[in-house]
């Protein structure tokens, strides 16, 4: 590849996706608010920034991939951002899971200023960030799309264009939606099975097997079993995306029962102080709920 990516917000899952494009035979340079994820990228054969500015100079791509709608905006926006200071014509793919409005309103304001904007959140976690294999729904124009897949395959598997600016983050939201509501269900399940003192390991082989098998179980359940929290994707960014959820529902007039719950489940378990566990902290949610819950976690 002879195309240079500026690579902004190297986290748990931005990392792994740099050292993927990397691979790929990118040239990369990474910015990020800790140094020593810079000092990563660079061991791996990237090369490190001093700022966005320096990041995006002279990128062909540009991918943010930070925690939120304010952060995003904080990174493209201003004298110091990606649409002041990388050059005409190039990609600006956001990986990140912001709100859609916001996605629309930041993709108007990149092609003011001469870029090709892609909204590209992505779903699969840590492992699949690491593996490459991640899923990605993309808003934007097919031609930026089609510019833009060398890069987007480096880091994922199942690449689909859903629709113009912000239909990426929409679907992200419905993603958000079904797997919150997929791992309560699973967290629910296994404190329904140990009341009971069944052979967890078992049952949950078993189910996986029939209709109630599905990806959270096959990721998640082995989590909830050993009580091994360690963050692939935080509660608190869970969070985050549920009030996505339930507000563009809001605006759009519709209603989302299951959903609303799910939203008020996950912000009780953040507010109970686990919002740096791996999203299958949710059971310990239930557990407290039943009064069994366990004060020594491994996260």
């Amino acid at each position: 590849m002879s195309q240079n990516v500026a690579f902004i917000g190297l986290g748990i899952m931005g990392l792994p996706m740099a050292k993927n494009l990397l691979n790929a035979g990118f040239a990369v340079k990474g910015f990020n608010r800790s140094q020593k994820a810079i000092d990563d990228l660079v061991a791996a054969g990237g090369e490190g920034a001093t700022s966005i500015a320096d990041a995006v100079k002279d990128a062909d791509i540009v991918i943010t991939m930070v925690p939120d709608s304010p952060d995003v905006e904080a990174v493209v926006t201003g004298a110091e951002g990606v649409f002041a200071n990388a050059k005409a014509g190039a990609l600006w793919i956001d990986n990140s899971s912001i709100r859609p409005d916001v996605s629309v309103n930041l993709a108007a304001a990149a092609r003011e200023a001469g870029l090709r904007p892609l909204d590209a959140p992505v779903s699969g976690g840590e492992q699949g960030a690491i593996d490459g294999v991640l899923s990605i729904m993309v808003g934007g124009e097919q031609a930026d799309f089609d510019a833009a897949s060398a890069a987007l395959n480096a880091v994922g598997k199942t690449i689909v264009l859903v629709g113009p600016s912000g239909s990426g983050q929409t679907v992200k939201a419905a993603n958000q939606l079904i797997v919150a509501a997929n791992i309560q269900a699973l967290s629910e399940a296994v404190v329904f099975l140990e009341a009971y003192g069944v052979d967890t390991d078992s049952a949950i082989k078993v189910l996986g097997g029939g209709l109630a098998g599905s990806a959270v179980l096959n990721q998640k359940a082995q989590k909830i079993l050993d009580r091994e929290f360690a963050p692939g994707f935080r509660l608190a960014l869970h969070n985050k995306d549920m009030g996505i959820v339930t507000s563009a529902a809001r605006e759009a007039g519709v209603v989302l029962p299951l959903g609303a719950l799910v939203a008020q489940l996950v912000t009780s378990t953040v507010a109970s102080g686990d919002g740096a566990l791996d999203h299958s902290g949710l059971f310990r949610g239930v557990q407290r709920l039943s009064g069994k819950v366990d004060e020594t976690v491994s996260a």
